[in-house]
C-alpha cells in the first residue's frame, strides 16, 4: 500500500513537471523572472543621433520572451545603443549612434545572464 502511494505521488509530480517544461519552452511559464502571466515588454529606445553602425550579436541561453526582455533592457542601458532581439534566431541587432565597444555589449549581455557566441 505504501509503495503504491509513493508511486502515485511521483506520477503526479512528474505530470506537473512536464506541464511546466512545456509552458517554459513555449514562453508561457514563469521562466527567467517572469511569472505574472503577462510579459512586460521594455520601451523602445530612441537614439539621440543618426545610426552610424549596426552590430549583430549571437546569443545563447534565451528561452522565452522574458529572456528577450532581459537582453533588451541590458543592451538599451548602454549609452549610444538600441537593440532589437530575435528569440527564434538567437540574435540581437544593435544600432549605434556613436562608437560602442564590442566588449561593453558582451558584458551587458553576460551580466543579464546569457552567453555571447559572436559579435559581427
Amino acid at each position: 500500500m505504501a509503495d503504491a502511494l509513493i508511486v502515485l505521488i511521483l506520477i503526479v509530480v512528474l505530470i506537473f513537471a512536464l506541464k511546466g517544461t512545456i509552458k517554459h519552452f513555449r514562453g508561457e511559464g514563469a521562466c527567467c523572472g517572469g511569472g505574472s502571466g503577462k510579459v512586460r515588454k521594455p520601451k523602445d529606445k530612441i537614439l539621440e543621433g543618426p545610426v552610424t553602425a549596426q552590430k549583430t550579436i549571437r546569443i545563447s541561453g534565451m528561452h522565452c520572451e522574458n529572456c528577450v526582455n532581459s537582453v533588451t533592457r541590458a543592451i538599451n542601458k548602454v549609452d549610444g545603443a538600441s537593440v532589437r532581439v530575435n528569440l527564434q534566431e538567437g540574435t540581437a541587432v544593435v544600432s549605434c549612434d556613436r562608437q560602442v565597444d564590442d566588449e561593453t555589449l558582451r558584458r551587458a549581455v553576460e551580466k543579464a545572464g546569457f552567453q555571447v557566441v559572436s559579435i559581427s
